[in-house]
């Protein structure tokens, strides 16, 4: 059988498997799941062409880091054949743990379980199916082999990860301000000391690489209309969960019963091997199947919000940058409880805040190095005189306030 098929991506053109075990590994039901999960959640609300997925986004950072590892071996650095192989099945699986809407239900569905910890998971039990072949694909996963530029190339301030979500994203959107060189930065990788470094030439690619990342949070990752889709969704969620735990029979999914009718710590992943079946069953449409339903739930708070969603009758937002008042807030849910002829109790799950935060680059963990023309190796932040790059370094926070369209103060 030949193993050496060939994608056709949107981005980058032809993508091809590089060899059999890479392509055993997307043809598994766990890899597939990645295409019923898209990579940016509920964001379609607000740039309908977002539709793209998990296993969109996989494939082109496995198309990355094929280039890379190509482009640091031109310049005379060894990589085994061993070694390509194990860091093209670690970006292929590094997002394998994210569950239905990506990120948005990590804290919810989910009992803080950040998706990193249940790709490992996942990751150990296709090793175990696979005889072993991805020991070295999950030590380089986990920091623990010795050449550490591999981990670099997999997760850090310039991976191939956030290279193919950055230009990925943004031809999907159709946000050009995303848009990103990823091949001229490519092109200017090194290693010094097994240390990933980047060309002193290529300063000015990385420049625009965080300032698109930058942008990208507030224009697409943390659109305020797609915060407060996503803010709708959880406490869809919270209200299902509430009810499933005090005895409701929800209609749902086996795989998603098993996360609404009980509370799932990762040490529970651990130990019971039927919570990590469960999970990589689980998929975007094991949701929108259930919201389909709960919308004519007899419990007012579920099939309120799921009508709401199903429409697109989403909050209104308000941003500010500094902390709302307690007073506010207290006001804006007794006008929910009168609008909407609620109980107090369930204002709760109207009237949400929080806080946004934006983090282009950080330099204090995972430095982006830049060797300059005299051997030197400097994080880019302190390596030249940009206002940009220095700027961007800082976190900015704001803080979000939602509440139903219907109600004001």
């Amino acid at each position: 059988m030949n193993k050496k098929k060939i994608f056709n991506d949107p981005v980058y053109g032809f993508i091809t498997i590089p060899g059999s075990f890479i392509f055993d590994i997307i043809e598994h039901p766990y890899f597939q799941r990645l295409r019923r999960i898209k990579q940016l959640g509920l964001t379609d609300l607000v740039y309908p062409g977002a539709l793209h997925t998990r296993f969109h986004h996989a494939l082109g950072a496995m198309h990355l880091m094929g280039m890379a590892l190509n482009r640091l071996r031109s310049r005379g650095h060894q990589i085994s054949e061993e070694e390509k192989e194990a860091a093209l099945a670690a970006i292929l699986l590094h997002d394998i743990g994210h569950g239905p809407f990506s990120h948005a239900l990590e804290k919810t569905l989910l009992s803080h379980i950040a998706h990193e910890k249940l790709s490992y998971l996942i990751m150990e039990k296709l090793n175990k199916e696979f005889n072993g072949k991805l020991d070295l694909t999950i030590k380089m996963f986990l920091n623990l082999y010795e050449r550490k530029f591999f981990h670099q190339l997999i997760s850090s301030q310039l991976d191939m990860d956030r290279m193919d979500y950055l230009k990925r994203d943004s031809f999907f959107t159709g946000v050009m301000e995303g848009t990103i060189g990823a091949d001229r930065i490519i092109k200017m990788l090194d290693i010094v000391d097994d240390e990933l470094v980047v060309e002193e030439k290529g300063i000015y690619s990385i420049e625009n690489f965080l300032s698109s990342r930058r942008l990208m949070y507030w224009q697409v990752y943390l659109h305020k209309t797609t915060v407060c889709a996503e803010k709708m969704l959880i406490q869809i969620i919270r209200r299902a969960q509430h009810l499933s735990l005090t005895g409701e029979n929800l209609f749902a999914s086996e795989a998603l019963n098993v996360f609404l009718q009980q509370k799932i710590t990762l040490e529970d992943f651990t130990q019971n091997h039927h919570y990590l079946q469960a999970f990589t069953s689980l998929d975007d449409y094991d949701l929108w199947g259930a919201i389909k339903i709960w919308k004519n739930h007899k419990d007012p708070v579920l099939s309120l919000l799921c009508n709401q969603l199903l429409e697109r009758k989403l909050f209104r937002i308000e941003i500010s940058r500094t902390q709302f008042e307690e007073e506010k807030i207290e006001q804006l849910r007794k006008e929910v409880v009168k609008n909407l002829g609620l109980p107090e109790e369930h204002s709760e799950y109207f009237v949400v805040n929080g806080v946004l935060r934006n983090r282009a680059y950080l330099p204090v963990s995972n430095k982006i190095n830049v060797l300059t023309k005299r051997g030197q190796v400097l994080d880019v932040a302190q390596a030249y005189d940009l206002p940009n790059i220095k700027a961007i370094s800082k976190i900015v926070k704001k803080h979000y306030l939602c509440w139903p369209k219907n109600v004001s103060l």
